[in-house]
């Protein structure tokens, strides 16, 4: 490359699992673009220990979920949430969720469209990155370009001018471009120059986080193999279900953030001593934030960049993933000539999902702090390590039910959202409601916006692996979706056709034709073929403005 020069069509500032899964989507559309990262490496800090469902889906059509797996925990490993006394105390409550495994196995038996056709996993993004990492070397419409800190912008009516650092010799670089992607943190750069704000609450609580080595599963897996072991002192995360270990402690206000005791910050969690190996600790600071808006001309945010949350259900990264899968066959559209204008504008639709998501954290957050507070209570009137305190024990283990773990168990905030008035959406249904959303259970529904609902068909195939990479039409019985057809066509819109004829479990949904998005997102569903059908392709490929 020389100072000044052309790139591909997308510049992605930031190089984490938002900015390479935007990378791969780009590339999945036939989009080129160039990547640069400030690190020279993918990152070795402990962040993120679960990837649910709709990512694992999202990371499927990509094609990178069985490498994924493979670097997580194993399937046969639960996800069950344990609260105890301490490591080697009491048990007080465990929430039974099985492992990845057994969920396959019910999706496929319950086949009702409230699950998602991969299940969650259980890794750290010490472990993801390099998966991802791994897949965009690969690639080769994708400029990989690790130790280059981007570090401003200008843009006009033709492009965008991005000056990159070289980290380790300070070489500087201008990389012209036709859009820009701020996929580059919570600090970042890419959101300040383009001026935007972010709304919401910061510094929520300091939290004190110990990352170590031990294979002392006698001390930390007493109760058996869980996901998280929660105690008043902290949440323990098994990052490998071996000897990899994550602690999150919430500090008491006025606490002496640099000056913890890591190694007794351990122990107090355990109950007592055992062997253990410190890799990182550092207090840290979650926030609950959401960008004003989330394009800026041809500059656009996705990730932590447009939105930050505290960790409680675990929605920061995976809403990322969700971001890149929208922002990335959007703009791959408008490059490859058939997408308008209104499709950039739509991202905006992505903002209500992370505000939607800001508040779910925010009540799972209270509701874990009324567990641990009830839990304190008690403690304080009573010994909880006593053997003769049983019943007590029984009470705070009823209380915690009552409470529930909304954290573990929200689908609707998961894999059933939908797009509520985006302007690429057709909603020409009349005389049907639209679903109530639940953010605890998804109610299946071809409604427009919603995520198409996973079924396994008649002959065994996953819905999902027959759809197009663009749209795709799917048709029932014998309903003819050529007049639709023949005006994609006609306007260049790439539209498959998926005919299924008798399917019962799409039936249920009560429509004879569903168009559906690249992203599984519904863009129209009707009984009958719309009366206007290049008015129907024009609003979904974004040619009509807002």
């Amino acid at each position: 490359m020389t100072n000044s020069e052309k790139i591909g069509p997308v510049l992605i500032a930031g190089g984490g699992p938002v900015g390479m899964t935007l990378a791969l989507e780009l590339a999945r559309h036939g989009v080129a673009s160039t990547l640069v990262e400030r690190n020279s490496t993918t990152t070795r800090h402990p962040k993120m220990d679960l990837t649910n469902g709709r990512s694992m889906e999202l990371f499927r059509r990509l094609g990178i979920v069985d490498a994924a797996r493979a670097a997580g925990v194993p399937e046969d490993q639960d996800l069950d949430i344990t609260y105890a006394t301490s490591a080697t105390g009491y048990l007080l409550h465990r929430f039974n969720y099985g492992p990845p495994a057994e969920f396959r196995t019910r999706s496929r038996e319950l086949n009702d469209g409230t699950m998602t056709l991969e299940p969650p996993m259980r890794v750290s993004q010490v472990m993801l990155e390099p998966v991802l990492k791994a897949a965009i070397d690969a690639e080769p419409l994708i400029d990989v370009m690790f130790g280059w800190a981007f570090d401003s912008f200008s843009q006009d009516a033709d492009g965008v001018s991005s000056d990159i650092v070289n980290q380790n010799s300070g070489e500087r670089r201008t990389l012209r471009s036709q859009y820009l992607a701020g996929c580059d943190g919570g600090g970042s750069r890419v959101r300040k120059i383009a001026g935007i704000g972010l709304e919401g609450d910061f510094g929520i609580v300091p939290i004190y986080m110990v990352h170590f080595r031990s294979e002392a599963l006698d001390v930390l897996a007493k109760f058996g193999a869980a996901y998280h072991l929660q105690t008043g002192v902290g949440t323990l995360i098994s990052q490998n279900g071996r000897d990899i270990w994550t602690l999150h402690a919430v500090l008491p206000p006025g606490s002496d953030l640099d000056n913890v005791d890591e190694a007794d910050l351990l122990r107090r969690f355990a109950g007592q001593d055992f062997d253990f190996e410190i890799l990182v600790a550092n207090h840290w600071t979650p926030h609950q934030v959401v960008a004003d808006r989330y394009r800026e001309g041809r500059v656009f945010l996705a990730g932590d960049a447009a939105h930050q949350f505290i960790p409680t259900g675990g929605y920061g990264m995976n809403t990322g993933v969700w971001d890149a899968a929208d922002l990335g066959w959007k703009l791959s559209a408008v490059i490859n000539g058939w997408g308008g204008e209104a499709l950039l504008e739509s991202v905006e639709e992505r903002r209500k999902i992370a505000l939607q998501n800001r508040d779910a954290a925010a009540s799972n957050m209270g509701e874990r702090f009324a567990i641990e507070g009830f839990i304190q209570q008690q403690r304080e009137q009573f010994d909880l390590e006593a053997a003769d305190n049983q019943s007590v024990r029984d009470a705070i283990s009823a209380e915690i039910q009552r409470i529930g773990n909304a954290e573990n168990e929200s689908y609707g905030i998961e894999h059933g959202y939908r797009y509520i008035d985006s302007p690429v959406i057709s909603y020409d249904q009349p005389d049907t409601l639209a679903p109530v959303f639940d953010r605890l259970r998804v109610q299946p529904s071809a409604y427009p916006g919603c995520r198409l609902p996973h079924f396994y068909l008649g002959d065994g195939s996953a819905l999902y692996d027959r759809l197009g990479r663009e749209f795709t039409l799917i048709t029932l019985g014998t309903a003819d979706g050529s007049a639709l057809l023949a005006a994609a066509e006609e306007q260049g819109i790439p539209v498959d056709l998926l005919a299924l004829g008798d399917e019962p479990s799409l039936r249920r949904l009560g429509y004879d034709f569903i168009l559906v998005r690249p992203d599984h997102h519904i863009a129209w569903s009707g009984t009958a073929m719309p009366n206007d059908c290049a008015g129907v392709l024009a609003r979904v490929a974004g040619h009509i403005s807002p």
